[in-house]
């Protein structure tokens, strides 16, 4: 028996990671240089969390995918122009930056009102999905605030995978440390999975369902809330690169022991 289910999946787009990425000093604060220049793509967390939502949907007819994105509107359009192709989905979009110097909880709090403002949204079907970490807001905390702010306690990170069962439960297998997995059982929605790398591949473009999708995106666009992060009382000192260090010797009449005791020492360095 198949369940009907609300997959909210919170995604933001950043700069493709084949870009040489500079940080600058902006009179806004840190920022990239010629960021809005970058061409960008979906965060690859996000991407993976959209992949297996599409697919849990899928595999339950009747139920329904939303994308809330919170990004430069522009920047938006361009992606989903790609993303658009690979999955059926709603966009919810949020105008606003998409770097990695806006404050966590305020990130959070915009995308949780911008969840909470779905039409017939039923928590009671309700599963958010996100990246378990980000390319641009990499605090690790974001997806948990959002679950806060839902009243969402049933939460899991570092998700690869997610097996509902016929009675609306389901088992989640969650990344623990040593290369392991832990397996946990939650009696269903609403739950909040922070994903890793998942189990699936990306998707093939379909120019069928990028039509589809099309037809919702730009309205979303248009109507997308802006949003501009509030000053705060945390400031940036600085922003920079970090710094490579090489310092290569040629030794040939050392033994193992003794170069990889130099190592250890050079390492407490």
């Amino acid at each position: 028996m198949s369940m009907v289910l609300q997959i909210v999946v919170c995604g933001s787009i950043v700069p493709d990671p084949l870009q040489t990425l500079e940080p600058v000093t902006t009179p806004a604060g840190p920022g990239l240089k010629n960021e809005m220049m970058l061409p960008a793509v979906l965060d690859p967390w996000a991407s993976h969390a959209l992949y297996e939502a599409a697919n849990l949907a899928k595999q339950n007819p009747g139920s329904k995918v939303w994308l809330v994105s919170l990004g430069p509107k522009a920047k938006l359009q361009q992606v989903m122009m790609t993303v658009a192709q690979k999955v059926p989905f709603e966009l919810i979009a949020v105008d606003g930056p998409a770097g990695g110097f806006t404050e966590a909880s305020q990130t959070a709090a915009a995308l949780a009102e911008a969840i909470q403002a779905i039409p017939g949204l039923d928590k009671s079907r309700l599963l958010v999905f996100g990246g378990w970490e980000s390319a641009s807001r990499g605090a690790g905390v974001t997806m948990q605030m959002v679950g806060e702010l839902l009243g969402i306690q049933d939460q899991f990170q570092g998700v690869d995978e997610i097996k509902l069962q016929p009675d609306g439960s389901f088992e989640v297998m969650e990344r623990v440390e040593g290369g392991r997995h832990q397996i946990s059982s939650c009696a269903g929605a609403p739950a909040l999975l922070g994903w890793a790398t998942g189990n699936l591949p990306e998707p093939k473009n379909n120019p069928q369902v990028g039509m589809l999708n099309m037809r919702t995106v730009g309205p979303a666009l248009q109507k997308a809330k802006p949003f501009k992060p509030a000053a705060t009382d945390v400031t940036f000192v600085s922003v920079s690169l970090p710094k490579q260090v090489r310092e290569t010797r040629i030794i040939k009449d050392k033994t193992a022991d003794e170069i990889a005791r130099e190592l250890v020492e050079w390492i407490k360095q």
